[in-house]
């Protein structure tokens, strides 16, 4: 059978850090005036998306995932391996540090470890993010943080939008304040922070750090992640490649017209984050507008966007 594209509905969480961006940009219903995140697709525990559309209607990717496997070609592995997220930034993310598989398989409860990638959709003038230290050495790394020189410790670059960074697990790193951005990341939420500007949580108490950890898990001195960027252009679209890595491979498609285009992988994770359009397959066609987040399945056949719009498109 002609297998179709699954829409999900996205589940939102509150951060310190979140504003309303995600209403404003994408037009979602949020829970409040600080929500950070939108889980778009995501089949972790503490927030897997549920399906819009369809015979598996109502189910979670992690049901899909579980009974299913056909529609991901197959693929071994206990679960899905990816998430994607939308993240509003409004005020800086704390400074943190993700391990990597063997690190959390030893001390996170079966958590994966977390290489991530970030796609700036918009940002303020003169935003930055933060990315990896000076450091030479682990007790440099100490000493540094133990005597408060985040300034000297801390690696700045200034972002625009339609920017790309690869974060390796083990990077330091943070987004700061007045930032939009799609998150394509393992499917783990294992993060140790390191710094918080000092801010408490509601409760009034200050937010947890993991120093001991986030020193084992960093990488020092800092390496930055490795990206080979290229771009193709065919009759209407433009497909730019990111990266294509160990964890995942993630590209941006700019449609504008008509594209011809084939699913060649075990699946594809697709978020239009600008425009709309249609995609046909066999005799049937769906929209889809900004703020969609769909899955192309094993096995579907060649198919064709119509509109304007852009996507972030991954796959294992």
């Amino acid at each position: 059978m002609t297998q179709s594209p699954i829409f999900f509905k996205p589940v939102f969480k509150e951060k310190i850090w979140g504003g309303t961006a995600l209403r404003d940009a994408f037009g979602y219903d949020i829970l409040s005036e600080t929500t950070g995140e939108c889980w778009a697709i995501s089949a972790h525990p503490k927030g897997p998306s549920t399906i819009a559309n369809g015979p598996y209607k109502g189910k979670t990717l992690t049901e899909l995932w579980d009974e299913h496997r056909e529609l991901f070609g197959g693929v071994e592995g206990d679960r899905f391996p990816l998430l994607t997220k939308l993240l509003d930034v409004k005020e800086d993310m704390s400074i943190k540090v993700h391990p990597d598989d063997y690190y959390a398989g030893e001390n996170e409860q079966g958590e994966l470890g977390k290489t991530e990638c970030w796609y700036i959709i918009d940002c303020k003038e003169n935003a930055e993010i933060i990315y990896g230290h000076t450091a030479r050495s682990k007790t440099e790394l100490v000493t540094m943080i133990n005597s408060g020189d985040w300034e000297g410790l801390l690696r700045r670059i200034k972002i625009k939008p339609g920017d790309f960074y690869y974060v390796p697990s083990g990077t330091i790193h943070a987004l700061c304040k007045g930032t939009l951005v799609l998150e394509t990341q393992q499917n783990s939420d294992a993060t140790y922070r390191v710094y918080d500007y000092d801010r408490l949580e509601t409760s009034g108490k200050p937010r947890e750090l993991h120093f001991a950890k986030a020193i084992n898990a960093a990488t020092v001195p800092h390496v930055d992640g490795y990206i080979d960027e290229s771009t193709e252009t065919r009759k209407g679209i433009t497909i730019k490649t990111f990266v294509q890595g160990e964890y995942f491979s993630v590209y941006k498609w700019d449609i504008d017209g008509e594209a011809e285009l084939s699913q060649d992988e075990s699946f594809l994770i697709c978020s239009v984050i600008e425009g709309s359009g249609s995609l046909t397959y066999g005799k049937e066609t769906c929209p889809f507008q900004k703020g969609d987040h769909f899955i192309l399945p094993y096995n579907m056949s060649d198919f064709t966007i119509k509109g304007t719009c852009t996507l972030i498109v991954s796959h294992m």
